[in-house]
């Protein structure tokens, strides 16, 4: 995987959370950089993306990187990585596996709106849950990061031309809490990667995907070098163990 320049993850990455639950990049802070990066026109964005992406044989989106920590025992990058995952994942259930003995700790953590947008009908607010594997051995870490589906919440009163045949309907806005289905306006939906623009070209939520895609490629570089970071030089600078 390419490197991202050092000042500027430093910059992004210090900006705080991505949502509630994961501590790694704002929303905003995210798109900015994936713009500066891909460019502000999505469809575009992803077709390119995708010239490189290779869907594994679960026709999920998957990006490995193996991680160099010479010196460093099994032992002292499995405490390193258990430190990450807590201080970074809020959510109480993300780590799925944790598995001392066999080196492997699995994470699972929902990305809350990463990209939204607003169609003729529908309003789109599109979640990912990430499957992040980490294989531990002395000296080295290897990084596993997986996704199948975008998680959709769909709003059927919020199109732009819903809004105008009926100025009297009541909206939803995209958002809710994870247990509340009061709303008859909005759905759940899962969309297969693999199913969806620019692995399939005529997507009648081809501009949604474009920018969900463009986002999750963002985000994975940016988790990549965040677990790099706490492999090398821990989460906070000073846990080693000169003290």
């Amino acid at each position: 995987m390419k490197k991202i320049n050092i000042w500027m993850l430093a910059a992004i990455l210090s900006c705080g959370a991505l949502s509630a639950q994961a501590q790694v990049m704002k929303t905003a802070d995210l798109e900015k950089y994936a713009k500066e990066r891909y460019g502000d026109r999505w469809i575009d964005a992803a077709a390119n993306l995708s010239k490189d992406m290779v869907l594994d044989k679960n026709e999920s989106l998957s990006y490995q990187q193996i991680i160099q920590a010479p010196g460093k025992t099994k032992e002292q990058l499995y405490v390193a990585l258990n430190y990450w995952a807590t201080a970074t994942l809020k959510d109480h259930h993300a780590i799925t596996l944790n598995d001392k003995e066999s080196g492997c700790i699995i994470l699972s953590s929902t990305i809350k709106n990463i990209a939204e947008h607003t169609g003729t009908l529908h309003k789109y607010s599109v979640s990912i849950t990430p499957l992040i594997r980490l294989d531990i051995k002395d000296g080295r870490v290897r990084v596993t990061y997986t996704i199948q589906n975008y998680e959709v919440l769909s709003d059927i009163s919020g199109g732009w031309i819903t809004a105008a045949l009926d100025d009297n309907r009541t909206y939803g806005d995209s958002k809710r809490k994870a247990d509340d289905k009061t709303n008859p306006m909005l759905y759940d939906e899962q969309w297969e990667i693999a199913h969806h623009y620019p692995f399939v070209q005529k997507d009648p939520q081809k501009r949604t995907c474009a920018k969900a895609l463009v986002m999750t490629h963002a985000y994975s570089y940016a988790v990549m070098d965040k677990i790099e970071e706490a492999v090398k030089n821990g989460v906070v600078g000073n846990d080693n163990d000169d003290w």
